[in-house]
């Protein structure tokens, strides 16, 4: 091909760089229009006595946990797999997806330093939510790490300590620390107050977002009173209300009774070291600017050695144990954000899930039935296919297990008949769901 017999090309070729240049541009307006124009309708979900309300009616949360989907909404080679996780969440008719608001210091970090956040990752979080919203999922956003893992309150306290301003190299100074306190505050506040670049709408505005965690699994060893943690979730549970009343706000316990408790909860604890780590079920969910409850359910890491049918045993009386608890005591809904059954325990089979995971529905289910304070349940984790280097011993692709899946879904639509009466299990949209 020469340019005499092509000369005619070059204005073509201009015009194409004119449109690639305009697109460059403004790529992102037009992204922005269209994922405006496509977001459905969402309220926010609130809460009256120990249930969850949204539009007037019970809202019961059947979900599952994926905390990676930012770390993979970073790169656009790895975004479908943000997209196929919503839309496996929203075939099974799951409610809720609790994830990570965090990474810190880290690859593909938030927060790559004290302080100092990294704006394509913050997009990334909005692609997140976003991508939620399509599929009509909600999102409980876990702000910070009791564990290393991602960074959390390890990282805090070592750049702390490498700025000579921490007061200890103490894990748990996260706790104490005046300093690092003020720092969590300001990620707080930047988080909250963020503008999605996606759909202008700040975190705080956003009825995606179902609930705000101030930290997963929270622990303060150092001080097995338990003063420390509660007087940090007090502050930091009112700092967050000051921002953002809209949204619900959880800690993030894992359920454990601490010395507060009265002698027969403490015997519900898996054994008596439980009882030391410096949480308390019922005295930090108490604080009034704590909405609901969490719990999370690891026979296999409580109960070393124990059969499949010991398991469910005590596992049957924990759940009823804190849903009395929430009735009772809290007047607020439980959560239980995670579950799970590893692989790895003895004489594993897939089936000894399905066995397992049933019984933890059925109880959560006959509580939402009689009106009690059992909120709902999220599997611990969910993963999209080919996702092998981000999965643990309890990783589930949904649709790789037929029986599984079976039994979530099931678990909606029981769940949605509670929520939206006989009349709803009438219509043609959930009879075919239901029946698929």
């Amino acid at each position: 091909m020469t340019l005499e017999n092509n000369g005619a090309l070059y204005p073509v070729l201009g015009l194409a760089s004119c449109v690639a240049l305009v697109y460059m541009s403004f790529g992102d307006l037009a992204l922005d229009l269209s994922t405006h124009a496509r977001e459905p309708e969402m309220s926010f979900v609130g809460r009256n006595g120990t249930r969850f309300t949204m539009d007037g009616k019970a809202f019961y949360v059947n979900g599952w946990n994926s905390y990676w989907l930012m770390d993979q909404a970073v790169e656009e080679i790895s975004r479908p797999r943000v997209k196929a996780m919503f839309q496996a969440g929203a075939k099974m008719g799951l409610t809720v997806c609790r994830t990570w608001a965090f990474n810190d210091g880290g690859y593909n970090a938030l927060q790559p330093s004290l302080g100092h956040f990294d704006e394509h990752v913050f997009q990334a979080l909005d692609r997140v939510i976003v991508e939620a919203k399509r599929h009509g999922i909600r999102l409980l956003l876990s702000l910070a790490n009791n564990l290393e893992a991602y960074g959390g309150k390890t990282q805090y306290v070592k750049w702390a300590w490498e700025e000579g301003i921490g007061l200890s190299s103490s894990n748990d100074s996260f706790f104490f620390d005046p300093s690092i306190r003020s720092y969590f505050k300001t990620y707080l506040k930047t988080v909250l107050t963020r503008k999605n670049h996606l759909n202008g709408i700040r975190y705080k505005d956003e009825p995606t977002i179902f609930a705000w965690e101030l930290m997963n699994e929270p622990r303060c060893m150092s001080d097995p009173s338990g003063d420390t943690l509660q007087d940090w979730i007090e502050e930091l549970a009112a700092y967050v209300k000051s921002i953002d009343r809209k949204h619900l706000l959880t800690v993030g316990l894992e359920g454990f009774y601490g010395p507060a408790s009265s002698p027969e909860k403490l015997k519900v604890n898996p054994g008596q070291w439980f009882s030391t780590l410096g949480s308390d079920f019922i005295r930090n969910s108490k604080v009034s600017d704590i909405d609901f409850a969490s719990v999370h359910i690891y026979p296999d890491q409580w109960q070393v050695g124990a059969g499949l049918e010991e398991k469910t045993k005590y596992i049957s009386g924990w759940l009823m144990s804190h849903i009395e608890d929430g009735e009772e005591e809290l007047k607020k809904p439980v959560l239980f954000t995670e579950f799970g059954l590893s692989d790895k325990s003895r004489d594993f089979d897939h089936a000894h899930r399905d066995v397992f995971y049933e019984s933890i529905f059925d109880v959560v289910y006959e509580s939402a039935r009689r009106g009690r304070a059992g909120a709902g349940a999220l599997v611990w984790q969910f993963m999209a296919a080919g996702m092998q280097e981000y999965s643990d011993d309890f990783g589930i692709v949904p649709e790789e297990r037929p029986s599984m899946y079976r039994l979530i879904k099931k678990q909606s639509c029981r769940l949605m008949r509670l929520s939206h009466g006989r009349d709803w299990m009438k219509t043609k949209n959930s009879e075919e769901f239901c029946a698929e």
